[in-house]
């Protein structure tokens, strides 16, 4: 498996057939180094935790350009079917389900958090609840992208019912937990082999870098793995 960071919570996944884009905010993300063509090349599934701006991004535009099934839960569906998005080429589900996309599973899961679109004149359509989503394979390693989400106690139910060996956390602070916070996450809750940690350096009103975070998992037997923007990992 092939794991990218396009900053902020954005991530290519390659796994064989599939190159799977989650959260895919490149146009308006200030920490991007790829236009969103660059990134939607070859692109099978695009998949959305929640319906904010920094998250939903260009994943109309993507979908449309490379004709990439669209997952997420009913309200972003529909609501990106309107931005274009061919309603023949969407997977919806929401909080507790799983999807089937050929070549791998994605299991919506509980995040605390909140989400909505903002629109011009400061409106904001509500778009369901947020998701975490997990990825399971048959030949390559589960992987759990949080989304955005404070901790919760639920997360040790999700560590008994998936066994992610990947995790995406959020670090930020302000709209999702902070570094030490995340840490205590993945310590208490889950038993990742490697962890990648997210949702920072992108913008001033959020932790710069993943210090807090990495200095949190020392004494852990988990792998913590902080590439540069652009960078691919091999996991």
């Amino acid at each position: 498996m092939k794991l990218t960071w396009h900053g902020h919570s954005a991530f290519t996944v390659e796994n064989g057939r599939d190159r799977i884009l989650i959260d895919p905010f490149i146009a308006g993300n200030p920490a991007a180094t790829e236009s969103v063509a660059e990134v939607a090349k070859g692109v099978t599934h695009v998949l959305v935790t929640h319906g904010h701006n920094d998250h939903i991004g260009d994943a109309a535009e993507i979908c449309k350009m490379s004709g990439a099934v669209l997952v997420a839960n009913f309200e972003i569906c529909m609501f990106l079917v309107g931005k274009g998005v061919d309603e023949r080429r969407i997977n919806p589900g929401n909080s507790g389900g799983t999807v089937d996309c050929g070549g791998f599973t994605v299991t919506f899961t509980q995040a605390v958090h909140s989400s909505s679109f903002g629109g011009e004149g400061g409106k904001n359509t509500y778009l369901g609840n947020p998701n975490g989503l997990v990825l399971h394979f048959s030949d390559a390693p589960t992987l759990y992208h949080m989304g955005d989400t404070d901790i919760f106690s639920d997360m040790a139910l999700i560590q008994e019912l998936h066994e992610p060996s990947i995790g995406i956390v959020p670090i930020g602070d302000r709209f999702t937990m902070g570094g030490a916070v995340a840490a205590l996450a993945c310590q208490r809750f889950f038993r990742f082999d490697t962890v990648v940690p997210c949702h920072f350096g992108s913008f001033s009103m959020i932790e710069p870098d993943a210090s807090k975070f990495v200095d949190g998992m020392e004494g852990s037997k988990t792998r913590v793995l902080t590439p540069a923007v652009g960078e691919t990992l091999t996991l």
